[in-house]
């Protein structure tokens, strides 16, 4: 796959008025026929497979008691547990959002999860009331709870960023430039290591091992450049990846120079380059980036585990039905605990999104949101492989370093590779599965490496799932291929999560 071509995806093509009227359209759709969830799209919520099967368990009526809801999107309810006193649960839909009195610390807890489920399946009934008054019908240990979270989120973004004011901003500056000396000592230093990885070849790193890798990793670390670490850090995992790691290791090593060679000369680069260079570093930005108002449709949610096990990573897809924008949050949940945010695939929610600078525009924070998450009931609409990868190379263009670039394909057909006895079996017939074009005659190679815990879980789900016939897929368009991570059948609008 080298994709050079300079036009965009076609579903880009269209005016903003005719993706204004389509992403309207959805949601007036979305909203007649109902806002309730699915019982599929609550569980997807639960961090664990034991909070799973416990919040299916609570899901009828039976240990519940005083429930209610509103209007504006909030749900409350009294749970039966084991002590004297029932637990207290809440769940603002908007976020979603969780409070629960009991001891869990897990995120939404069982009984959160419960209370969903009961919502889910109408089993607990919502107040005819306007949206002014939600806490006035709630009880006050609900109301509270809904109340503060109003005012935040009413309060001026300015309070809420956090931003130095102007009296630190000679202080913000010097510091600034303390850490850009720094960061430049540290990227001369790995240019050298890298200098000595060509002169000295490859063959011998497989014998040399991680530690002296993870050594240059702690000193971009002491030079306060997370994101030069973490590329350090994967470099020295190659030599263990098996057949074919020379490549992958020169592949790597050619981008951290090329990523070294950007900094050092960031001065000069046009803005948004300079901007992406710094955020790869490990940088905040240094300016507000754009806000965009939309319906968001979540497309895909999965999470990853950082080498150590320390961090776990979620990567959230998002796509305005508006304006066609895709957008990737991220989450991070420390050592023990899954991260906090969760957005359920097929979900539809209004709110504001903050793309930060750089990055070929896909990074981006929720802000304020407007109205309670609902299902969306029409299917993301697909481009050809062709375009995708027409996609995937103007973002190239953006960022040099992007590992892949979001796309919704369809109509497609997967077609199966070959043999797929054992690991090293799972490899070569990898490299055979394709998905084809349902009207045309290209094909793109989807690899192995699809979500979820088992190796071509996915692409077989994604094969029964066809039957031989046309889907619409959403996947990671990169360069080694395409992993599918969502797929939704014709004439359905419910999302089939894969892997």
């Amino acid at each position: 796959m080298h994709p050079t071509t300079d036009n965009g995806p076609r579903e880009m093509r269209c005016s903003r008025s005719e993706r204004l009227s389509v992403g309207v359209s959805t949601v007036e759709h979305m909203t007649e026929q109902g806002v309730r969830w699915t019982a599929e799209q609550v569980l997807a919520l639960a961090p664990d497979d034991a909070s799973r099967k416990a919040g299916a368990r609570l899901g009828g009526a039976g240990p519940w008691s005083q429930t209610g809801g509103s209007a504006s999107g909030a749900v409350w309810g009294l749970c039966k547990g084991s002590g004297s006193k029932p637990y207290r649960t809440v769940v603002d839909l908007s976020g979603p959002a969780y409070k629960c009195s009991c001891p869990s610390r897990k995120f939404p807890c069982k009984h959160a999860l419960g209370l969903l489920l009961l919502w889910a399946a109408e089993g607990l009934d919502a107040p005819d009331a306007t949206p002014a008054a939600t806490t006035a019908q709630a009880p006050d240990w609900a109301g509270e709870w809904l109340a503060e979270r109003a005012a935040k989120a009413a309060r001026p973004a300015a309070d809420r960023s956090g931003r130095a004011g102007p009296a630190d901003a000679e202080g913000a500056r010097k510091r600034a430039e303390r850490r850009a000396a720094r960061i430049g000592a540290g990227v001369t230093e790995l240019e050298q290591r890298l200098a000595d990885l060509v002169r000295g070849g490859l063959a011998g790193q497989e014998r040399a091992g991680y530690a002296a890798w993870e050594e240059t990793a702690a000193r971009m670390v002491d030079a306060q450049a997370p994101g030069l670490a973490a590329r350090v850090g994967e470099l020295g995992t190659i030599p263990s990846c098996g057949t074919g790691w020379p490549a992958r290791m020169l592949e790597e090593a050619a981008l951290l120079h090329l990523l070294d060679r950007a900094w050092l000369g960031v001065s000069g680069l046009p803005e948004p380059l300079a901007a992406t260079v710094r955020s790869r570093l490990g940088l905040q930005p240094q300016t507000e980036g754009e806000a965009v108002r939309d319906h968001w449709l979540v497309l895909a949610q999965y999470d990853t585990a950082s080498p150590d096990g320390r961090l776990t990573t979620r990567r959230i897809w998002l796509r305005g039905l508006a304006s066609g924008r895709p957008a990737l949050v991220l989450d991070f949940g420390p050592p023990g605990r899954p991260p906090g945010l969760s957005l359920p695939v097929g979900l539809v929610l209004e709110a504001e999104a903050r793309f930060r600078p750089g990055s070929a525009g896909l990074r981006a924070d929720l802000g304020e949101r407007f109205a309670a998450a609902a299902p969306c009931r029409t299917a993301p609409t697909g481009v050809s492989t062709g375009a995708a990868l027409e996609a995937y190379g103007a973002a190239l263009r953006e960022d040099p370093w992007l590992e892949s670039w979001p796309v919704v394909l369809g109509p497609v057909v997967p077609i199966p590779g070959g043999r797929q006895g054992g690991r090293q079996g799972e490899q070569q017939g990898a490299a055979a599965w394709q998905l084809a074009d349902a009207e045309g005659t290209s094909a793109l190679p989807v690899p192995l490496t699809g979500a979820g815990s088992r190796p071509g879980a996915g692409l077989w789900q994604l094969a029964a799932l066809s039957g031989g016939g046309p889907l619409t897929v959403f996947g990671e368009c990169g360069h080694r291929g395409f992993t599918p991570l969502t797929a939704w059948q014709p004439g359905s609008s419910e999302p089939v999560v894969l892997g």
